[in-house]
C-alpha cells in the first residue's frame, strides 16, 4: 500500500492503516527518542506518545513535506518536552527535599546503551552519550538526527524547521563541544 493511501485512511481513522504506520515507524521513532533521551523507558513512552499524537492530529498533516518528516519532527517535540518535564520534576523533588517532603529523587540509569552500539565499543560509547547528555538540547536533537538517524542536513532542517545553514552551524558547534566534553573525560582518565 502506497504511503498516501495509508494518509488518506488514517485520516479517515482506519485502524489497520494506523497499525501498518506504527509497524513501519516504530523503530525509527524510538531509535530518534532514545537517542535524545538516553533511557530506554523514556524512549518507550514517547514513542508511545508519538503515535497517539500522529492517530489525533493526522489531519493537521498537509502533506507539504514528507510524512516521515512530519513524525521525526513530532518525535524530536516529545522528547524535548519529556526532558523539560523532567527537569521540573527533578527541581520539584530537589525543593521538596529541602523542606523534608523527600518522595524519591529520580535517578538517572547510570549506563545507557543504544541499541545501534557494536558489544566491543559500549564502553567508548557510554562516554560519548555522557558527552551527547551535555549538549544543548537543539546541538543534541540535531546531532542525534545526523549521526545516528543519518538525515541530511535538508531533512534535520525541515524537521527543526532550521535553514541548513542553520543546521550545520549547530551540528559544528555540537562536534566542538563534544571533543571538548570527552577531552576533559580522556584526559582525566590518563
Amino acid at each position: 500500500m502506497k504511503e498516501t493511501e495509508l494518509i488518506t485512511l488514517l485520516k479517515q481513522k482506519d485502524r489497520g492503516a494506523f497499525k501498518i504506520i506504527v509497524d513501519t515507524w516504530q523503530d525509527m521513532v524510538f531509535n530518534t527518542a532514545l537517542g535524545i533521551l538516553q533511557s530506554e523507558q523514556d524512549a518507550e513512552d514517547t514513542a508511545q506518545e508519538v503515535f497517539i499524537q500522529v492517530f489525533e492530529s493526522i489531519e493537521n498533516f498537509k502533506e507539504e513535506s514528507k510524512f516521515s518528516t512530519w513524525v521525526y519532527r513530532i518525535t524530536v517535540t516529545k522528547a524535548l518536552d519529556h526532558i523539560r518535564k523532567k527537569k521540573t520534576k527533578k527541581r520539584f523533588a530537589f525543593i521538596q527535599s529541602l523542606y523534608g517532603k523527600e518522595d524519591g529523587a529520580m535517578i538517572d540509569p547510570p549506563d545507557f546503551f543504544h541499541p545501534g552500539v557494536k558489544l566491543e565499543n559500549k564502553e567508548n560509547a557510554k562516554e560519548l552519550f555522557k558527552a551527547i547528555e551535555k549538549l544543548p538540547p537543539n546541538q543534541k536533537t540535531a546531532f542525534v538526527l545526523n549521526k545516528m538517524e543519518g538525515l541530511s542536513y535538508g531533512e534535520i532542517g525541515e524537521i527543526l524547521q532550521l535553514s541548513t545553514s542553520a543546521v550545520d552551524a549547530l551540528l559544528q558547534r555540537s562536534r566542538q563541544n563534544l571533543k571538548k566534553y570527552l577531552k576533559e573525560f580522556y584526559e582525566e582518565g590518563m
